[in-house]
C-alpha cells in the first residue's frame, strides 16, 4: 500500500524481478513485527498491572496515598516494554548498535531541528490551550460556573488547604490572581519536569509501536497505538481513575480519550521524526489536568470527570475538531509526514512521488 514503511531491517537489498504473474509476497520489512508487538503488549500490560497491584490489595481506591506513586512508576512499564520488543526484532533482524536504535526511537539525532523544535514549542503551548476551549465549552453549555475575576474556586480551596482545624490560615498570602496567574506559567514548565515521566510512556508508544505499527498505514498505526494506550491505564482506571468509574466504561473511554490525543501526539512523531514532541506535549497535557481548579466558581456545580474532565468527551470533541482541522489544511498527506522511521538502515516513510494534477 502506499503508505507503508520501509525497512525494519538492519539492511536493505535491493529485490530481484520476478516472473510475470507470477505475486510476490510483501516485502518482510513491509510487514508489522508481530511477535515483537505481542511481547510488548504483554510487557507493558503485565508491568502496568504488577506496579498497580498494591494498589488492589490495599482496596483503598482513589483515596489510597499510594496512587501517585503508583500512577508514576506504572509510567515506565511502556519504556521495559521497549527494550523487550526490541529484544525480539534483533533475533529476527539482527544487531543494530547504539545510534541506529536511538534513531530508530525517535531520540536522537534532532532533524530537522528547526522543525523539531516548533512542533515541540507548539505541543507545550497547544495541548493546555485545548483542555481550556473545553473549559469554555462546559460553561457555554452551563455545566460549570467560572469565575474569571476573583477566582473564588481556587481561592476557596487554597483556604482549605491551607486551613487547620479551626486555625485561620497565616496572613500575607499573595493576590489570588498573581498566584492563578503564576500556575499558568507553571504549565510549560511542568511540561519540562513532566518530561522524564512522560518520556517513559512515548519512547514505547510513539517511540517504537507508532512506527511498528506503520506498515498498516497512517491511520490504522495512529489509532490502534492509541486505543492500545488506552487500555494500558486499565489498572488505574478501574480503580476510578480520571472519571470516577470502576466499570469497563471508564476503560472504553479512556480508550477513546487516547486515542484521539493518540493522533495529534503521533502526528507529531510522523511529521518530526523525533519523539520529543510528543514526550514535552504528554507533559504539558499533564501539567495543565487541573486548570479546570484555578477558574471554578464557588458553589458551582461539578460536572462529572467523564464529561467534562480533561480526558472527558467534552474535550475529546475539542481535539477531535482539532484533528479534522490538520486534515482539512493536508497536515496528513502522506508528503507531509516523510519522517524517518523504522529500524536502522530504512529510508523516509512515504517518499514521495512526482505529483500529477496537484
Amino acid at each position: 500500500m502506499a503508505d507503508q514503511t520501509v525497512s525494519r531491517g538492519p539492511e536493505s537489498a535491493i529485490p530481484e524481478a520476478s516472473p510475470v504473474g507470477v505475486a510476490e509476497a510483501a516485502p518482510a520489512s513491509q510487514r508489522v513485527a508481530w511477535a515483537a508487538v505481542a511481547v510488548f503488549a504483554v510487557v507493558s500490560c503485565g508491568l502496568a498491572w504488577l506496579v498497580a497491584a498494591p494498589l488492589w490489595a490495599r482496596g483503598l481506591g482513589m483515596a489510597d496515598p499510594l496512587v501517585p506513586v503508583i500512577a508514576t512508576a506504572m509510567m515506565f512499564t511502556p519504556a521495559i516494554a521497549t527494550v523487550a520488543a526490541l529484544l525480539v526484532e534483533r533475533r529476527h533482524h539482527g544487531k543494530r548498535g547504539a545510534r541506529g536504535i536511538l534513531r530508530d526511537l525517535g531520540m536522537w539525532p534532532l532533524r530537522p531541528v528547526g522543525r523539531t523544535l516548533g512542533v515541540s514549542i507548539a505541543a507545550i503551548i497547544g495541548l493546555p490551550l485545548l483542555i481550556g476551549v473545553g473549559l469554555v465549552v462546559v460553561g457555554l453549555l452551563g455545566l460549570a460556573e467560572f469565575d474569571l475575576v476573583g477566582f473564588s474556586g481556587f481561592a476557596a480551596q487554597l483556604q482549605a488547604d491551607l486551613a487547620v482545624g479551626d486555625v485561620t490560615p497565616p496572613v500575607g498570602l499573595p493576590p489570588i490572581g498573581l498566584l492563578v496567574v503564576l500556575q499558568l506559567v507553571m504549565i510549560p514548565i511542568g511540561a519540562i519536569i513532566n518530561a522524564p515521566f512522560a518520556f517513559g510512556e512515548e519512547v514505547g508508544w510513539r517511540g517504537w509501536l507508532l512506527p511498528a505499527l506503520r506498515p498498516l498505514g497512517i491511520w490504522p498505526s495512529l489509532l490502534v497505538s492509541g486505543a492500545f494506550w488506552g487500555f494500558w491505564h486499565s489498572p488505574l482506571i478501574l480503580l476510578g481513575y480520571n472519571f470516577g468509574l470502576t466499570d469497563v466504561t471508564g476503560v472504553l473511554l479512556m480508550v477513546l480519550a487516547c486515542m484521539v490525543l493518540g493522533v495529534l501526539l503521533g502526528w507529531t512523531r510522523l511529521r518530526t521524526g523525533s519523539v520529543w514532541p510528543a514526550v514535552f506535549g504528554h507533559g504539558a497535557f499533564n501539567a495543565a489536568a487541573g486548570l479546570g481548579a484555578l477558574v471554578v466558581a464557588a458553589g458551582s456545580p461539578v460536572p462529572p470527570a467523564w464529561l467534562a474532565g480533561p480526558a472527558g468527551l467534552i474535550t475529546c470533541a475539542v481535539m477531535a475538531a482539532v484533528v479534522a482541522l490538520l486534515v482539512a489544511a493536508g497536515q496528513f498527506r502522506r508528503d507531509r509526514l516523510t519522517a524517518r522511521l523504522g529500524a536502522a538502515g530504512s529510508e523516509r516513510v512515504d517518499e514521495v512521488q512526482p505529483a500529477s494534477g496537484v
